[in-house]
Parts: C-alpha cells; sequence; structure tokens
C-alpha cells in the first residue's frame, strides 16, 4: 500500500555527497541513459487512487536489479499512440528513491481534457507505457548555495520535492531550505507527511509553509488559507544574493504570478511577478 496523505514517496535522484557516493551503478544497469536511446516499455505493476485526480503508479524497470538512471533534478517523456496513429509526448517527473531497484514511481494528476494523463489513469496492471529520458532540469550539487527556496503549486511539488529529498537525505549538504506549496484544498495537497517528516526531522535545516486556496472542511487543517503573495514572500525569503537561489513550478497562472513564465525549455524569460518586484532577476530564479 502506497499511502498519500501517507505516501511513501521520495525524490529520484543520482547525488553524489562530497564524502563518498550514495552507490555506485554501470550504465548497463541503469534504464534510462538519455542520449540516443530509444523509448522504453516499462509495465505498469500497480496503479492506487490517492484522490480523486490524483494516482500513485508503479512501473517496472527493465531488470529487478536496475536503477533508473535518473539525477536530481530530472524527468522523463512518456509516451503513447493514440488510435489514429498519432503520438502523445508528456513529461512526468518521478518520486522515487535513487536507490531504488527494479522500479520507478510517479504521482500523476488527471487534468480534464488531458489525453496523457488519462490514458496513464486508465492503465491497468501489465499494460505499458512508453519512456524516453532523462532530461535534466538542475543538476543538483551539494552546498552549491547557502539556502535555496522551493515555492511550488500542484503537481508542481515533484522536482522541488526531488530536490528537497535530496538534500536533506544528504547529512554533508548544509543547505538551508524554504518550502512553500500552494494546492487547492488540503485533499489536493501531495506528498504532505513525507514533507512534515523531513521538516519534524531537520528543524534547524528546513522550513514548510503549505498554502491552500480554500478549506471548506478540514478543521484539523493548520496551514494558510489564501494565495502565496508578495508580502508572505518578502517575509520569508532571504535577500537576492549569489548565496541564495529560489525554485519555483507549478501551473501556468502560479507561475505568471510569482515568477513569470519560461519562454521554452531553453530559455526561462526575464523575471516578472511578485519576485520581480521582490527585486529577484534572472540569475536568482530557476523555473522547472
Amino acid at each position: 500500500m502506497w499511502p498519500l496523505a501517507g505516501v511513501t514517496v521520495a525524490s529520484l535522484g543520482l547525488a553524489y555527497y562530497s564524502t563518498q557516493p550514495r552507490f555506485q551503478i554501470s550504465n548497463e544497469s541503469k534504464t534510462f541513459t538519455g542520449g540516443d536511446q530509444q523509448w522504453v516499455d516499462l509495465k505498469l505493476k500497480s496503479s492506487e487512487q490517492l484522490s480523486h485526480n490524483t494516482k500513485h503508479l508503479t512501473f517496472e524497470l527493465a531488470n529487478p536489479q536496475d536503477e533508473s538512471g535518473l539525477v536530481v533534478a530530472s524527468m522523463l517523456m512518456t509516451k503513447f499512440v493514440t488510435p489514429k496513429g498519432n503520438n502523445v509526448i508528456r513529461p512526468y517527473t518521478p518520486v522515487s528513491e535513487p536507490e531504488q531497484k527494479g522500479t520507478i514511481d510517479f504521482v500523476i494528476k488527471k487534468y480534464e481534457g488531458g489525453k496523457m494523463s488519462t490514458h496513464i489513469h486508465d492503465l491497468k496492471p501489465g499494460e505499458t507505457l512508453s519512456f524516453k529520458g532523462p532530461i535534466v532540469k538542475w543538476k543538483w550539487e551539494p552546498n552549491q548555495f547557502k539556502s535555496i527556496a522551493l515555492i511550488g503549486g500542484g503537481t508542481g511539488i515533484t522536482p522541488l520535492y526531488q530536490l528537497l529529498r535530496d538534500i536533506t537525505d544528504n547529512p554533508e549538504d548544509k543547505t538551508k531550505v524554504s518550502l512553500i506549496y500552494g494546492s487547492k484544498s488540503p485533499d489536493d495537497v501531495l506528498l504532505k507527511d513525507q514533507i512534515d517528516e523531513i521538516a519534524n526531522k531537520h528543524k534547524e535545516q528546513v522550513n514548510v509553509t503549505f498554502f491552500v486556496d480554500e478549506n471548506k472542511t478540514n478543521k484539523e487543517w493548520d496551514g494558510e488559507v489564501g494565495y502565496v503573495t508578495k508580502e508572505f514572500l518578502e517575509k520569508e525569503l532571504d535577500k537576492p544574493s549569489p548565496d541564495f537561489k529560489v525554485f519555483v513550478c507549478g501551473p501556468p497562472g502560479f507561475y505568471k504570478a510569482i515568477s513569470g513564465v519560461k519562454v521554452s525549455p531553453s530559455d526561462q524569460g526575464e523575471v516578472e511577478g511578485a519576485l520581480k518586484d521582490l527585486g529577484y532577476s534572472k540569475e536568482h530564479v530557476f523555473k522547472f
């Protein structure tokens, strides 16, 4: 069982610590090697409903002893072919342990009209999906910055969780982390138990604030209600400097309000929104 307000998920990262590697594995034991590697079909092992529109899915790697070959922070492309012969391709960020052997995990939200997310949610155990990658978004190195802020919305939590998990898993990485995560409602918060556990274990290193747009039913909710505001960020974030980096990931409206949108996968675009108003520029902000 893989509960989500009790999910046991983790970031996928092939990070090397400054003392010694967490693990060493040959390319032959990695399912994904990037470059000119062809699409790899993985069989769905299990699928579990986590909320009304979100599932946890586990896919089997090529061999039981294989590891994925991904690094923090990176993603995979997925592909299926429609009955009319059209390719549908979308990127997804795994949420598995770097040392995990034989399987790879995803938390995927189904969007209304979303071709890939609907297809994935309809998959049955034993059916396959094509994957390719990895595509490295940001290659994290321990202690790259004295402190970072992770600002996310919705399923944008996945690459931010990769970073949070990888940093706190490495005792040599002293980076201080502030995670600010917005969701529609308490029921839509992904990975909350895992994030809370990390924050409780690393109280001197990690600070977490959850936001929900509205809370109509959860009397035990202890996070913020409303949107992530410029005023909150001004109080929470370190001042712009070379020692501080802000990582942002979320839906288009979230990007627009917080950081401005990316022009393309290779062009971060200018910083806009709340972060621009607070004096941050391109060298201070990375948009997943």
